[in-house]
């Protein structure tokens, strides 16, 4: 399936949103997500189905100085 994941357009085989962060390697833990622009809690994400052509943004944090 083709989504545009953080701007950039990716085919990934992931049916649900918890897939597809284990999908690409993302820690769950410290994580913001969002589809087609709504915000998307942790407590949901195994149940927020995917679909062709969904945009996804997954913001993690990062350590810098």
């Amino acid at each position: 399936m083709k989504l545009i994941i953080n701007g950039e357009a990716r085919d990934v085989k992931s049916a649900t949103l918890d897939l597809l962060l284990e999908e690409l390697d993302y820690e769950h833990a410290f994580l913001a997500t969002a589809r087609n622009g709504e915000l998307v809690s942790s407590e949901v994400r195994n149940a927020c189905a995917l679909r062709e052509g969904d945009r996804i943004e997954i913001l993690s944090p990062m350590q810098g100085g």
